[in-house]
């Protein structure tokens, strides 16, 4: 692929329109979990039938990702994003005014789907936006991510904290992800599936995934199971097989996330420096270290430390995961990417409920051994992010995003 030279504020813009959509996603997933139990108090729903109403939103972002990903490939990033991150503001609003249980369950399934797509353009045209630069930009793009959930939360804590209605926390938080969407509308970059004629290109017959794509869909898997875990169970470890107060447990998952956000904004330069291969590696190794120091240290102090060092050790491993994804076959990078992304998804939604199940067959501690093993897992395998080509982009003046450090 190659693309037309692009003085550096054009390039500048298309990167900050990508921030802008990561920025949102996060926005509306932090808003919609800080007020949760306002729209459970508003239905009166118990715990069990507030779980069922939630599989809407793994639901619909699944439907999402399997979906999205042939749409990307034959109208281009671009077409997919921008709509979806105005669509996404508008459905974050359904669900502070459904009137009962399956309601809700549809609402959430049409929030998981516009928020699975999203999740999926939004990566493609960040590898549109690195190939355009020559040089990896994913972990920066995913800490802005959290920098918008932690935004979303403190918005929805604030409007919580006012007693004011799930209503309009979302109408104004929705309003805010429009505005978003349409400022990074008009920067987003084009591609080539965009570039090139719409009748042509779907009349490409369909081929299979580029080589690779399904075991890196295995390490995001992998890596989210431990991401899970840490956020359903890093508190209840250090309260419940430690001791430890309260307030000092929801330590523990705050120092896991700020840990990851850091070590994404410093991936980026990290990737430059050790090669993704190297950086993947080391992080497996980093994140299996942490945990394990957690578990086996026995103390408050340890349990902090170990679940900050595991975030730390995680925050690259996926930005690489999925750049590398998006970068083996530019041509199909949407539906390796949706496939990465899925499953992926998978391992967020099954870590939590495979630490609990291995916790009830032996004990919290020894289920937190799971994660420690996936990390090292992946640190072994990390060589699957070398692309099997020569180089992930083409054009004799670009640069590969590539397996040796630049």
């Amino acid at each position: 692929m190659v693309f037309p030279a692009l003085d550096r504020p054009a390039l500048l813009r298309a990167r900050l329109a990508v921030y802008g959509f990561f920025l949102l996603a996060g926005l509306t997933f932090g808003t919609w979990t800080a007020r949760i139990p306002a729209v459970k108090a508003r239905l009166a729903l118990s715990d069990g039938e507030l779980s069922l109403g939630l599989l809407g939103i793994a639901a619909g972002a699944i439907t999402g990702m399997q979906v999205v990903g042939r749409l990307i490939d034959r109208f281009g990033s671009r077409r997919v994003a921008i709509p979806t991150a105005v669509v996404q503001g508008v459905v974050l609003v359904l669900p502070a005014y459904v009137p009962n249980l399956p309601a809700l369950a549809a609402a959430l399934f049409v929030f998981g789907l516009t928020h699975g797509s999203l999740d999926v353009a939004m990566n493609a045209n960040a590898v549109v936006v690195e190939r355009a630069y020559g040089r990896t930009l994913m972990g920066s793009f995913h800490a802005v991510y959290s920098i918008g959930g932690f935004l979303g939360a403190a918005l929805g804590g604030l409007f919580a904290h006012a007693s004011v209605d799930a209503g309009p926390t979302f109408l104004s938080a929705g309003l805010l992800i429009v505005v978003l969407a349409a400022v990074s509308s008009r920067w987003a970059m084009r591609d080539t599936a965009e570039a090139s004629e719409g009748p042509a290109a779907a009349a490409q017959p369909a081929v299979g995934l580029p080589r690779g794509v399904l075991f890196l869909g295995v390490l995001a898997f992998c890596c989210l199971v431990g991401e899970g875990a840490a956020g359903d169970w890093s508190s209840v470890y250090l309260v419940e097989s430690l001791g430890s107060a309260p307030a000092t447990g929801a330590v523990a998952y705050a120092a896991f996330a700020v840990m990851m956000t850091t070590g994404r904004f410093a991936g980026d330069r990290l990737a430059a420096l050790l090669g993704p291969v190297r950086l993947v590696r080391c992080c497996g190794i980093l994140a299996a270290a942490g945990l394990t120091l957690a578990v086996l240290g026995g103390t408050q102090v340890t349990g902090v430390l170990g679940f900050g060092l595991f975030g730390a050790g995680l925050s690259c491993t996926i930005p690489q995961v999925f750049s590398a994804a998006g970068h083996r076959d530019p041509a199909q990078a949407g539906r390796a990417l949706a496939r990465v992304a899925s499953l992926g998804y998978a391992g967020l939604l099954a870590g939590p409920v495979l630490i609990g199940g291995a916790s009830e067959l032996s004990t919290l501690r020894h289920a937190l051994l799971i994660p420690v093993i996936l990390a090292l897992f992946v640190a072994v395998t990390a060589s699957a992010l070398r692309s099997p080509r020569a180089a992930h982009m083409s054009g004799a003046a670009a640069p590969a995003l590539g397996d040796t450090p630049s």
